[in-house]
This record gives structure tokens, sequence and C-alpha cells, in this order.
């Protein structure tokens, strides 16, 4: 099977190995079996133990044990998808997103946040927080106090902080090795709209 061609104007910088090899070494990894024939992990999968490490908390994250609401995750991750203009992220976590039921509408409201009708207290809560860590590298007592309010677990507030880190960390892996969408994806957003800090060669 030939590779996903690279993005548009974009050559990889580590190429992918084929989804038959790649579902072998996560099969030996104990990854899950959906993660394999993805872009970023045909990638990852050329070092075998990093790739074990990051799907091993991207799957308690997302599928297994997880106490954090995944709405509030999926907003975090589509706030951060916009901020740093992760095509790969954006447009992996809407279809992931609305796959679970959150509306469009909320999901479009990620990119201007403090001025969208849609949102509850409790996403503005995390938008904000998101936003701080982006921009300072942590999240302001005031916030933290306004996140509390809604997140009541001390598990899910944990997971609160490793989600904005993990996804800040896979928006620079995305960006800086250049990965690609799957074959048959089509990029980025339903309006047509594009971030200010979206690659030239987007």
């Amino acid at each position: 099977m030939t590779a996903t061609p690279p993005a548009r104007g974009s050559a990889l910088r580590i190429p992918m190995m084929s989804v038959e090899e790649a579902q072998k070494i996560a099969a030996r990894e104990g990854l899950p079996e959906i993660m394999a024939p993805l872009s970023v992990f045909r990638v990852l999968l050329r070092h075998p133990a990093l790739a074990r490490a990051l799907g091993g908390l991207l799957k308690m994250l997302l599928l297994e044990g997880n106490h954090l609401d995944g709405r509030l995750r999926e907003l975090i991750i589509m706030r951060i998808g916009w901020l740093t203009g992760s095509n790969y992220e954006w447009t992996q976590h809407w279809r992931y997103a609305r796959d679970m039921g959150i509306a469009e509408d909320v999901l479009l409201a990620c990119r201007s946040w403090e001025s969208a009708t849609v949102l509850t207290d409790a996403d503005r809560a995390v938008l904000r927080a998101t936003d701080e860590t982006m921009e300072s590298g942590r999240i302001s007592d005031a916030t933290w106090a306004e996140c509390a309010r809604h997140i009541e677990s001390v598990e899910a507030r944990l997971e609160l902080v490793v989600a904005i880190g993990n996804w800040r960390m896979f928006s620079q892996l995305l960006l800086t090795l250049r990965i690609p969408l799957e074959e048959g994806l089509e990029d980025w957003m339903p309006d047509g709209l594009r971030p200010a800090r979206a690659p030239q060669d987007f």
C-alpha cells in the first residue's frame, strides 16, 4: 500500500509506514486497533516505545477510565487546533466531536468563544483555561476557581490540565512533522474559514 500524500505544499519530515506495518507494530505494543491506520501513528510507530507511551495517554484520555466530560475535552482540543492552525487536529476532532453529538455551532464557537452565545459557563471556563495555558503556560487562580465550580472531581481537574498539555504537544508534533490527513478526508472548516496562524502551505 502506498503512503498518503503529504499535506499541500509540504514534504513529510519522517516517512509514514504502510498501514499493514503500523497495524503489526501497534498490536505488538498493545495500542488500540483504531490508532494504527492514523497518519500520526504511521509516523510515531517508527519509535514503538514512544508510540506506546503517547498512545497509552490518548487511550486513557479518550477511551478508557477518563473522568473529564467529553464535551469539555473536545472543546479544548478544537480551541488548540484553531489557535495553532493544526489542520489535522481540528479535522480529526471535528469528526470525533460530531460523532459524540456535539453540535456544529458549539464547535465553531471555539474560534471566538468569548463572544459566542451557544456555550455554557463550564465551556467558557475550560476555554479560558486553554487560552491562558497557550499564552502563559499556566491557568490563573481565578480561572482555576471557575473551572473547579464546574469540574467537581480531583481526577477530572487533573485531566483538564493534562488534556490541554497533551493536545498542545500533539499540535506541535503534527505541525512540525507535517502529518497529512488520512486519504479521503476533507480538511478544515465547513464554512471555509482558516485560522490566522495556519501554516502558509496549509
